[in-house]
């Protein structure tokens, strides 16, 4: 067999796998809400203009892990290690550039606009008078007026759609839909897909219906490989669309060889590498051409990597849709 052959058979193979995979997942509650959600935010941005008068940038940022159900009438899960900062505070420096931001986040993360708020902000930020009258706690007043300010400023300006995932099925479907739904756009959209996604997972219908009983022994499961999403999302669902895809590790040795190789390997326009213990500080953005580092320097008022990162990233997809202009519609 010839490599062209080789390379048609694996892409089909790929192309099963994953029809396959949505075809065994439990359908979404509310898919036709959110497509409505997407249709209407997508076209009205669509009319709308930034960026220095051209067409408006749109970005889907995912955000926050995973999680792979056990059981049918889920009690127990595995989950992934995201807390969703890096997607929550890029999302808040994406809307400053000028980006309408689809947030595609893990329900209970980090949100934007939230984080000067304490971990528990419906106990921490309100305070009783008398036992009667409830009033924003001084310590707080300042953070709750920014946040609530911001995030409505963001929803009422068309730059803002939150769509909230739990499980590995539950973000898959929706990042399909959200790709269809932005192809149109062409190079003026952007993926940054900063999400914890689940390697592993147990297919819808081998799975239990009910409450595994621990009376039964031990557990014994056979955990299928998620198919990887990536090259039939540069393929087929949003082909021009500008890829960003993020790389994490706790060995540094392997981590840019492992992100190099995710380049090549799904057609990425930037891999983003970080590395657990150090992803607050800096990360590598690796291209096809050159790795940049990219650091947080509080002594030059920077106070977030995801402020200089997102600049890079503004920049290099500017550079994408001037070669692509042919492209814009």
């Amino acid at each position: 067999m010839d490599l062209e052959s080789t390379l048609e058979a694996t892409q089909t193979n790929i192309n099963w796998e994953i029809e396959s995979f949505f075809k065994s997942a439990p359908p979404l509650r509310n898919s036709a809400d959110i497509s409505e959600k997407l249709e209407n935010f997508i076209k009205r941005n669509e009319m709308a203009s930034g960026n220095g008068g051209a067409r408006r940038r749109v970005v889907c940022v995912t955000s926050g892990g995973t999680t792979v159900p056990l059981e049918q009438r889920c009690v127990r899960y595995i989950d992934n290690f995201s807390s969703g900062h890096r997607g929550a505070t890029s999302t808040e420096y994406f809307v400053k550039a000028g980006y309408a931001v689809i947030f595609l986040h893990r329900r209970g993360t980090f949100q934007p606009f939230c984080r000067s708020l304490p971990d528990d902000p419906l106990l921490e930020c309100f305070e009783s008078i008398d036992g009667t009258n409830i009033k924003v706690h001084k310590l707080y007043s300042e953070a709750v007026e920014r946040a609530i300010a911001e995030h409505h400023s963001a929803v009422k300006k068309g730059f803002l759609l939150k769509l909230p995932f739990t499980t590995i099925f539950e973000y898959l479907q929706m990042l399909r839909m959200i790709a269809l739904s932005t192809s149109n756009l062409g190079p003026n959209a952007m993926f940054y897909l900063a999400a914890a996604v689940s390697d592993f997972y147990v297919p819808w219908q081998s799975m239990a219906e009910h409450k595994i009983q621990s009376a039964s022994g031990p557990l014994n499961m056979q955990l299928a490989q998620v198919p990887k999403m990536l090259p039939v999302l540069r393929q087929q669902w949003a082909p021009k669309a500008f890829l960003i895809s993020f790389k994490l590790e706790t060995d540094s040795k392997i981590l840019l060889k492992k992100a190099v190789a995710a380049l090549e390997k799904y057609k990425m326009d930037m891999v983003v590498a970080n590395e657990l213990l150090t992803r607050k500080e800096e990360v590598v953005v690796v291209t096809s051409s050159e790795n940049i580092t990219v650091r947080r320097d509080k002594n030059a008022g920077v106070d977030d990597v995801e402020d200089p990162l997102i600049q890079l990233l503004v920049e290099r997809h500017s550079t994408h849709i001037n070669t692509n202009s042919s492209s814009v519609l």
